[in-house]
């Protein structure tokens, strides 16, 4: 089963946080892409995050983040991967 629109947008709202810490949260504005405002919502409902609008990542969404980057990181190109 492939990865829907919904859940690519999601991902890549995960890959955005800075994992280093967890003191440094994510805020999206009313004036962000649409699908960014609502893949931070569906993140919301499913307990990734503590705000409607961002903050900052729940352990679960903390272990979501993780694995995104990690994905990312793995299904890089090898020449970027080797940097």
């Amino acid at each position: 089963m492939p990865y829907s629109p919904e859940q690519i947008h999601e991902l890549d709202v995960l890959i955005r946080y800075n994992l280093e810490t967890t003191l440094q949260g994510l805020k999206v504005h009313r004036s962000a892409n649409p699908e960014v405002i609502e893949a931070m919502k569906r993140l919301y409902k499913k307990g990734l995050v503590t705000d409607v609008d961002g903050g900052y990542l729940t352990d679960l969404g903390h272990k979501a983040a993780e694995h995104a980057q990690t994905l990312l990181l793995m299904l890089a190109p090898v020449t970027e991967r080797a940097s």
